[in-house]
């Protein structure tokens, strides 16, 4: 028999636990005809935001568009910078430039969220917004970065790998001014293709982001603004009400499987274990060790049948887009330190104690290997 190896997600597994849901709302939705908003989106929009806390959810096209319409509902745009930790998916930094801002990178901290305390330093007279990233699984500082910034400027929170995690009791997506989530189908709450939402307590922006979601305009042939095409399609929406339903209980196995990550690397030498920032309860959307010899563990895991990921080999300050045309690149020494040893485990709703023993198993092994295999190539 040929062996299965342990995957970094099941996203069949997860279709498993909901295809009944899904096969009756993809009926509503095909003999309604309501492909693109309509009831279904709808139903999403009102429940997703008694989930946040949130007074407005806007459904849209991708995540990478709600950061772009989340900034653009409040008119930043040319002539503002927009900070953004160096340590996050490349889409958080595009969607700035998309906005027609300039992006600020700081360094990350030890949680490998947006440091606070570099936040002074890249402060200036044209910071118009701040993105905190929630990263992994848990919430940025956003009370924190609101005391340094002051109420002037935008808090953005990109809550796209925290779905359903909580800051001293508030969910994500209910600290800053407004939000934006992905649902791309790797995510806690993901749908079977691109989708997004934005989530705001205040009626000016979201107001603004419905329009500009639809061409700038709610009403045919209407339109106030320049918008995007970047709507959610009714689908999609029956794939993540039927998710939402189970979020919690999703997110429960994720911390379970995180706790047994956290004892049996217990006693495996050089292997630093996720950190959870005090106030924080972690939702496991990644679990992020750091290694030593991340690249050759990360071959050999592979090899093995371990399906680790790297999430990012390269912080965003250092890819070409944003490499400054003159000079080198300013230094972030957290960031780019932190890039060279974290190394993703496989986690998700539904990993069973034999493959994370199979994981932290072959982990050890390929640690003991290539330390030994650089020891030997030093002599």
């Amino acid at each position: 028999m040929t062996d299965p190896g342990v995957p970094s997600a099941d996203l069949h597994l997860a279709h498993l636990r909901i295809e009944a849901e899904v096969r009756a709302g993809f009926d509503r939705v095909l003999a309604d005809s309501s492909f693109i908003l309509g009831p279904e989106v709808e139903t999403f929009e009102r429940a997703f935001a008694r989930y946040c806390e949130v007074d407005h959810v806007i459904g849209v096209a991708n995540g990478t568009d709600a950061i772009e319409l989340a900034l653009r509902s409040a008119g930043i745009g040319k002539g503002d910078e927009v900070i953004v930790p160096a340590n996050t998916f490349v889409a958080t930094a595009e969607a700035v430039v998309r906005s027609g801002a300039s992006v600020v990178f700081a360094d990350c901290d030890d949680h490998f969220l947006l440091d606070v305390d570099d936040l002074p330093r890249v402060l200036s007279e044209r910071t118009a917004a701040v993105i905190g990233v929630h990263l992994y699984g848990q919430c940025a500082p956003m009370e924190e970065i609101r005391r340094i910034v002051g109420p002037e400027v935008l808090l953005l929170e990109d809550a796209a790998q925290a779905q359903g995690a909580r800051r001293f009791g508030a969910r994500a997506g209910s600290l800053g001014d407004i939000a934006a989530t992905s649902f791309y189908p790797g995510k806690n709450l993901g749908a079977y293709g691109d989708a997004g939402a934005v989530m705001t307590p205040r009626a000016d922006l979201a107001k603004n982001t419905r329009d500009l979601r639809n061409h700038g305009g709610t009403a045919r042939y209407e339109h106030r603004m320049l918008g995007l095409n970047s709507r959610l399609d009714g689908l999609q929406a029956v794939v993540l009400n039927a998710k939402l339903a189970v979020l919690d209980d999703w997110n429960e196995e994720r911390r379970v499987a995180a706790a047994l990550y956290d004892a049996l690397l217990t006693d495996v030498a050089d292997v630093t274990t996720p950190l959870t920032l005090p106030g924080n309860e972690h939702v496991y959307h990644l679990y992020v060790v750091r290694v030593p010899n991340r690249d050759e563990v990360h071959e050999q895991l592979t090899a093995n049948g371990i399906a680790t990921a790297i999430h990012y080999p390269r912080p965003v300050h250092l890819l070409e887009p944003f490499l400054p045309e003159q000079g080198m690149p300013r230094v972030l020494p957290r960031s780019e330190q932190q890039s060279a040893e974290i190394l993703s485990l496989p986690i998700f709703p539904g990993i069973t104690p034999q493959q994370q023993t199979r994981v932290v198993d072959g982990l050890s092994e390929a640690l003991s290997s290539t330390t030994t295999m650089k020891k030997e190539a030093l002599r």
